[in-house]
């Protein structure tokens, strides 16, 4: 229960928030003055950065007052909520914030001093923040250039480099709830994440926490609002590292940090012309995040490759606290990962076209310019040398899926054909299940039912989510939220549709009394095997796909219907461990948009309306347009396991040869001080 006193804090936290936008435009202006002559904060590289500072035209310290001033500018509200951050949400065409940094690195005294409202304070548990083991951005970039004063040596390799990091990851100095807002004793864990403290040593200034998400699924926050899209303001930002992307998109940090455990880190990355990558499973610890996970994957986010991959440098490796990056021991490449994205040919190089996510045939008009798009980017990338497989449209993997499938599946698989497998009343086989499967090995033309790439549906593992949580919890060892019963008691959540979507979700791990894995890495050992046999049989070095063939969709509109395996994104073969890099492919230049049925029958009890809530029955929609819009396109490029210093030679030759990316028209650079 909220207490009066409790209501009223929260009133006026988010009265702050609403003045945010008027607030920034005098900061805009009086710190615009502060820009070092010559030096351009949009859309500049860490290499530039770098030769800044080092020619001396440029402090880390006035760098993070340039990132500010566009934080103050561009980070005010998107979208309209006269209920608060809890309620609903109109969007707002040609809106002048993005809302992608729900927390600021700065102490009272210096947030105050740039307009910053209360709610975007390092911690709400601590008013003073005093603590002086906890500097602030401003503290931290004055010491980075007092180091390189008495040295003129750059502290290491992202020196100056400024950050966001997604709000599901530890920062022993700013608050971590993972978009929730929840009654923590103190907001701030007591420690950083593993590629937190290894992006601090590295010289890196983290500026904030980005917005996402509530708990890594969609895209609206308890705490934090909802980030819209910088392309169009009325539209999704992506899945949970939403923020995170937005952040790099509209150039308020030089690089952020995502997560995915499906499609998080390329969603985002996508509809906001940048590029992410979800590195092998165990490439990067997953210590310090919010409800830990068997396919959650940490990956930066950037506007260049090269810039992706130089983060990648500093943060991959082998960590004694998350077991599964001992599998990355002697896997790892013995060159930085920026040396691979010098090479402008990719002749040698073979790239097999995912046609099974290509068809134009299975899909429907809103899937078909990105298609296009993807093609042509196949032909630049024939052009720069590379062998571009193309299978037809039986696709690349059908032939090894009805060879091995059977064999690797078996017990799960065999019950789906009950007529060639069939059991007693107890269950148990009635004939010799194992003579069937090697005569279906022998003879893979019979093997019964769909058996192409898309056919595979996601596996979730039972109590895996409850598990995570709460093993994160306990670590963190907080006073009043210690399991995850805590935070459904200890939380308020945002309201949508019918009921609070992400309490539910909550409620229903909370059901789960055992783990059980074993069906889930089941599936990623058989797909893993499919798909390195079918690389090993066509001497393919990766494959390509549209990141999603669906552009991004209105805020809380109707999510796309699953059609022929097609959801809204290719999330399938990134769930089974494989590294895939997003690189922007172009933009549309019209768009078909998913609504709601106005001929259908209003929403029953337990329905959801449109955009509604999560594990509800969908309401009928129509796909309506087209409409012209210029919004972004990415491809996928993906590849064996720790495969990344492929995928970056092909990602960075194929974005230098083409400049897709483009700033948000809306997001450009600040008018200069008269």
């Amino acid at each position: 229960m909220i207490t009066t006193h409790r209501k009223e804090k929260r009133f006026s936290r988010l009265l702050a928030f609403s003045l945010a936008a008027v607030l920034s435009v005098t900061v805009t202006t009086a710190q615009a003055a502060n820009a070092p002559s010559g030096f351009v904060v949009e859309e500049t590289t860490i290499a530039k950065i770098q030769e800044a500072i080092l020619a001396k035209k440029l402090t880390a310290t006035e760098l993070v007052k340039l990132y500010l001033a566009r934080v103050a500018a561009y980070n005010g509200p998107g979208v309209d909520q006269p209920e608060g951050l809890l309620g609903p949400a109109k969007t707002i065409a040609h809106a002048k914030g993005v809302n992608a940094l729900i927390t600021l690195n700065l102490r009272p005294a210096a947030r105050k001093a740039w307009g910053f409202d209360d709610h975007k304070a390092r911690s709400m548990t601590d008013a003073a923040d005093n603590d002086p083991n906890m500097p602030d951005a401003l503290e931290v970039a004055a010491k980075l250039d007092a180091e390189f004063a008495k040295t003129g040596k750059l502290v290491g390799p992202l020196h100056g480099v400024v950050v966001a990091i997604k709000d599901q990851f530890d920062t022993f100095d700013m608050r971590t709830t993972s978009g929730a807002d929840a009654d923590y004793a103190n907001d701030r864990p007591p420690h950083d994440a593993t590629f937190t403290k290894r992006l601090r040593d590295a010289g890196a200034i983290i500026l904030g926490k980005a917005n996402m998400g509530e708990y890594a699924g969609g895209y609206k926050s308890s705490f934090g609002g909802i980030a819209v899209n910088p392309y169009d303001t009325e539209r999704q930002p992506g899945s949970s590292s939403g923020g995170s992307a937005v952040a790099v998109a509209t150039n308020l940090v030089t690089c952020a940090i995502g997560e995915e455990t499906h499609i998080s880190i390329r969603d985002p990355s996508r509809r906001n012309s940048a590029v992410g990558i979800m590195a092998t499973q165990e490439l990067v610890s997953r210590h310090g995040m919010v409800q830990i996970g068997i396919n959650t994957h940490i990956g930066p986010i950037a506007r260049t490759v090269r810039m992706r991959a130089a983060s990648s440098t500093v943060i991959a490796g082998f960590d004694p606290k998350d077991e599964m990056t001992a599998f990355a021991v002697g896997r790892m490449p013995d060159k930085p990962y920026e040396t691979f994205t010098r090479e402008k040919s990719l002749k040698g190089v073979r790239i097999g076209i995912v046609r099974e996510y290509m068809d134009k045939s299975l899909f429907t008009k809103a899937d078909e310019e990105s298609i296009d798009i993807v093609d042509r980017a196949a032909e630049d990338l024939r052009k720069l040398g590379a062998t571009v497989v193309d299978p037809g449209k039986d696709g690349l993997f059908t032939s090894a899926i009805r060879r091995y499938n059977p064999m690797l599946h078996n017990a799960s698989w065999t019950k789906l054909f009950p007529e060639l497998f069939p059991v007693d009343e107890k269950g148990k086989p009635a004939n010799d299940h194992i003579a069937t499967l090697v005569d279906l090995a022998f003879n893979p033309e019979k093997v019964p039912g769909k058996v192409t790439l898309r056919d595979f549906k996601a596996v979730e593992a039972a109590g895996e989510a409850k598990y995570g949580m709460n093993t994160y919890l306990r670590e963190r060892g907080d006073s009043n939220i210690k399991t995850e019963a805590d935070l459904i008691v200890k939380s308020r959540f945002y309201r949508e549709g019918n009921g609070e979507p992400k309490k539910r979700t909550l409620q229903n791990n909370e059901k789960e009394l055992a783990l059980d894995t074993a069906v889930r890495l089941q599936r990623r050992f058989a797909i893993q095997q499919i798909v390195l046999e079918s690389f090993a049989e066509q001497n393919l070095d990766a494959v390509i796909y549209p990141t999603s063939n669906i552009p991004s969709a209105k805020i809380d509109a109707p999510n796309e219907p699953t059609v022929n395996g097609r959801g809204t994104m290719w999330t399938f073969l990134g769930m089974q461990g494989f590294p895939v890099v997003t690189v922007p492919a172009g933009f549309t230049t019209q768009v078909y948009d998913r609504i709601r049925d106005p001929d259908a029958p209003a929403p029953a009890a337990g329905e959801r309306a449109a955009g509604g809530e999560e594990g509800r029955t969908p309401a009928p929609t129509l796909l309506v347009g087209p409409v012209p819009a210029e919004l972004p396109v990415g491809m996928d490029i993906l590849g064996r396991p720790f495969s990344e210093p492929v995928l970056l030679k092909i990602a960075a030759a194929y974005e230098q040869a083409t400049h897709h990316r483009k700033m948000p028209r809306d997001f450009g650079p600040l008018p200069a001080k008269p």
